[in-house]
């Protein structure tokens, strides 16, 4: 069931299941994210056979077909949202207007319906660690509702899920720069060094920051930087999370290195690009 913000006093069409039998899925008019802890499932989704083993995840748009034939030993958990929740926070200045382009983009491909869209995302046991953890805290945060800003902070961890699973499904090579590409996109909320990185990949840092810059046109560290604004950029334009609260998501320890390297970077200040890119997608 829809969950009903007791702060806001609205309808939040998202739901948490502890525990997911697959027997309702999918849901009618909710795409559905699935983590698969324990045991397997076998069965055919939209007419093709799938198997997952865990640790698995499943993505389910409204309108797949799926049928399970065979569970074994299977524990798994479900987030599923109506495709209005993907919908950024009102604007200020719109007096409760809600921009119909301003819609959260990161994993959007793995609900779409289209031939071949991957459902099954490809993922290691070090990358399912951190997937899960962002899942279970999204999942308390919708059961408890902990203060005004709980629907900001589900966001903030979808936005972090559903990015992490597209970096896994481009990145599926064996290389050392894959290696620290998967240690990046999984631990960047987390402090990380230099030599955190040439550990992952058993290279001195020249030789590493060499195959970087030959791949990715930067050094290791200069991409862990890259990343960890791309994802504070996508939480300051779909929530309404504080500089310090998303500084801290994103792997920065303090909210004025944050803002400095932000504004570096992107030659505005945070609060300047939310404004700016929320404006923007309303008038898309």
């Amino acid at each position: 069931m829809p969950q009903f913000d007791r702060y806001k006093h609205r309808q939040v069409d998202i739901e948490f299941a502890a525990v997911e039998d697959f027997d309702g899925l999918p849901y009618p008019e909710r795409n559905s994210l699935v983590m698969v802890t324990s045991g397997s499932i076998r069965g055919n989704l939209n007419g093709r056979p799938i198997a997952i083993e865990a640790p698995g995840v499943l993505c389910l748009a409204a309108d797949d077909e799926l049928d399970i034939v065979i569970k074994e030993n299977v524990a798994a958990q479900s987030f599923s949202f109506h495709s209005d929740f993907l919908i950024t926070v009102r604007l200020p200045e719109a007096k409760g207007y809600i921009p119909t382009g301003a819609r959260i983009q990161v994993g959007r491909s793995f609900f779409e319906t289209k031939p071949h869209t991957v459902r099954v995302p490809p993922i290691t046991k070090q990358a399912f660690t951190q997937l899960f953890e962002w899942f279970f805290v999204m999942g308390m945060e919708v059961q408890a509702q902990s203060d005004a800003l709980w629907a900001c902070r589900v966001k903030k961890y979808f936005i972090q899920i559903m990015g992490l699973l597209e970096d896994l499904n481009r990145s599926r090579g064996h290389s050392p720069v894959d290696a620290v590409l998967e240690y990046i996109h999984t631990h960047y909320s987390q402090k990380i060094a230099a030599e955190d990185l040439t550990n992952c990949a058993h290279l001195n840092r020249v030789t590493l920051n060499k195959q970087f810059q030959d791949r990715c046109g930067t050094t290791a560290i200069g991409y862990l930087l890259a990343h960890r604004l791309i994802v504070a950029g996508n939480m300051l334009t779909h929530t309404d999370m504080s500089l310090n609260e998303i500084a801290r998501a994103t792997g920065f320890e303090y909210d004025t290195y944050f803002i400095k390297q932000f504004t570096a970077k992107r030659g505005m200040s945070p609060s300047a690009y939310r404004s700016a890119t929320r404006k923007f997608a309303a008038e898309q």
